[in-house]
């Protein structure tokens, strides 16, 4: 399904009658409404960082709700874009970390194929109509691939921002991953402990005292005007 080892490691939960429900469910749904990402990126989190490469971990909620942006990555959006409030926030707090330019694409897949898992904890959406499948049982899904990421003798960096990723701690038990915990990027939160964080800054040391490789947070050199 896949094309990495996420296949072998998912492979019992592929099978499991809750999965094969979510399954049956959103076909129904993407042949009877709208629904993002596009079904062909579902599973992008995955396909682009494969678990033995992963080194940070990002929890969105779910998809982007409106055309052309969700790609099944948390966070990211399609470039050309307008890029979304929150996703400018995270650029910002990059800024004021490291100084880096500010993209004017919100595409985060250079972040995927170096090790960023941005996951979702639900996979899909129906058009404008947010949380609309946060109830079909991909939460269920998702815990398990955290509890999976869990138990990888790698050292993981797990950042968790806002109340509903922050629920997750309870499943990262091992001593080996860091868990960082704010405020969401949202406008509405952002303030509150997201922005001065100095979570890149923090992962990468982290990965670096435990000899992996560091996270290249720069995306590109094009100024943005975030006001």
């Amino acid at each position: 399904m896949i094309g990495n080892d996420w296949d072998l490691a998912l492979k019992d939960e592929f099978e499991k009658d809750y999965f094969l429900k979510i399954m049956e469910f959103i076909e129904e749904q993407y042949e009877s409404k709208t629904v993002y990402p596009p079904y062909e990126d579902i599973f992008n989190a995955f396909k682009l960082t494969p678990l033995n490469n992963v080194k940070v971990v990002i929890l969105g909620q779910d998809p982007y709700h409106e055309e052309g942006q969700a790609h099944g990555l948390a966070f990211s959006t399609l470039g050309g874009r307008p890029i979304p409030r929150s996703l400018k926030n995270i650029f910002k707090e990059i800024y004021d970390e490291y100084d880096y330019p500010i993209p004017d694409s919100g595409c985060l897949e250079k972040w995927a194929k170096q090790g960023v898992f941005l996951l979702n904890t639900v996979l899909t959406v129906e058009k404008g109509n947010a949380n609309s499948h946060s109830k079909c049982g991909w939460q269920t899904f998702t815990d398990n691939v955290i509890k999976i990421l869990n138990n990888q003798k790698q050292s993981i960096v797990f950042l968790l921002w806002g109340k509903q990723a922050e629920k997750k701690k309870e499943l990262i038990t091992n001593p080996n991953h860091l868990v960082l915990i704010t405020s969401h990027p949202s406008p509405f939160s952002a303030r509150r402990g997201f922005l001065g964080s100095n979570h890149f800054r923090l992962a990468n040391e982290f990965l670096k005292e435990n000899g992996v490789g560091e996270i290249n947070w720069q995306l590109q050199n094009d100024l943005f005007d975030f006001k």
